[in-house]
């Protein structure tokens, strides 16, 4: 007897926002409606899963019904519809459980000292919903989850989605391409006042463990970048951007770094609580290089924060692209019966990859293909045969 056709899936976004997400979102109940599925929207990311309240209507704030009235020009904005959150289901304290869990319940789901692993309780809630499937979209953290409701024989779907770009298994990230952009407009804004002023400049960008948000950003200003992948010399750096900034007929140089980059010889410490998935923020390297670069060079130095202002806003056309293409992509692997997979970009196609374990880490610069880190700036020599994005989908 052949299996009955799916009736239901969900779809959620979990981990920071980035522009592209609600056009996934919308792509995925358009193209669902057409496969006879209804959609079902998981609100604030993992936590609409271990929270929720399964008697509801709304699940008590952590439900979304999505079809393609609701959902008809959601595509037009930034951020996500289904708002997000940075729950671990697999690692909750226990201020951070659900209120209503029965106290009964927590010896078997302790998993270390103040710490709950929830995945049979996401598990019960997803079958109490009757979610037969689930769209994930994340990065990194949020994948690695998907990853573990995979490996219990949950059907998952993920659709990857970072500014950093660094998720395993794929060269692109929906939310990358808006950053670069972003970051290329407000760069070359602040020439003008970096000029006017005769300072040099050191834009922070995200990057805790990769550098490609700032490597893109240098290659297409033709600026200094410094990467978390390759700690660097300070004084050779500062001696560089004192060139540039004597050489340039307007008195202005400047580089853009990681917040993950670090210098030989120095460290940039952590600070605030951790997050449900062991990350802390990294303390200011802007404000540091910054003083710096001042203190060796004798040049007045600014630094700008070029942050949450790359992931604010409506998507431009790739990401939009690529969100609208990877969401019916997805569909149609969930058609064919295709999961614990991620929709992927590999060697410049569209493809799908294995779910991103955490252990894995983040997808990383390849430095001696990508970096010239004499002169602190991408390599743009020898791409004949590259893939459009340039980096590869994994190391190696």
């Amino acid at each position: 007897m052949a299996d009955a056709p799916m009736k239901r899936i969900g779809i959620l976004t979990g981990g920071g926002d980035v522009p592209g997400l609600n056009s996934v979102i919308k792509s995925v109940v358009y193209r669902s409606s057409e496969m006879g599925w209804e959609t079902l929207g998981i609100r604030r990311g993992w936590k609409g899963l271990t929270h929720v309240d399964t008697a509801r209507e709304d699940g008590g704030g952590f439900l979304r019904r999505l079809d393609r009235v609701s959902t008809r020009a959601i595509d037009r904005t930034g951020g996500t519809v289904l708002h997000t959150s940075r729950t671990n289901p697999s690692s909750m304290s226990r201020a951070a459980l659900p209120e209503g869990l029965d106290p009964s319940r927590l010896a078997p789901l302790e998993v270390g000292e103040d710490r709950y692993d929830l995945t049979p309780v996401v598990l019960e809630h997803l079958e109490r919903l009757d979610v037969e499937a689930l769209v994930a979209i994340g990065g990194d953290d949020t994948l690695s989850y998907a990853a573990r409701l995979g490996r219990e024989g949950f059907p998952v779907i993920a659709i990857p989605k970072t500014m950093d770009n660094d998720v395993q298994g794929t060269e692109y990230c929906i939310g990358f391409s808006t950053a670069v952009t972003r970051a290329k407009e407000l760069i070359n804004r602040q020439r003008t006042t970096l000029g006017s002023h005769e300072r040099i400049g050191v834009f922070r960008i995200f990057g805790r463990n990769a550098g490609y948000t700032a490597w893109y950003a240098a290659y297409v200003t033709s600026a200094r970048c410094v990467i978390p992948e390759a700690p660097f010399d300070l004084d050779a750096l500062a001696t560089i951007l004192a060139d540039d900034w004597r050489l340039n007929p307007s008195n202005y140089a400047f580089v853009i770094a990681s917040e993950g980059a670090i210098w030989s010889g120095g460290a940039i410490t952590e600070v605030g609580d951790a997050d449900a998935f062991g990350h802390r923020h990294k303390a200011n390297v802007g404000e540091a290089l910054a003083a710096e670069l001042k203190r060796r060079t004798g040049v007045e130095t600014v630094h700008s924060d070029l942050t949450y202002d790359l992931r604010s806003g409506d998507p431009d056309a790739l990401d939009q692209l690529v969100a609208i293409t990877f969401a019916n992509i997805a569909v149609d692997l969930l058609a064919d019966g295709q999961t614990g997979r991620m929709v992927a970009v590999r060697d410049g196609n569209y493809d799908h990859a294995p779910l991103p374990e955490r252990a894995l880490g983040a997808r990383t610069i390849d430095v001696d293909a990508m970096y010239n880190m004499a002169r602190f700036r991408p390599r743009y020599e020898a791409k004949l045969g590259s893939p459009l994005l340039l980096g590869p989908a994994a190391p190696g």
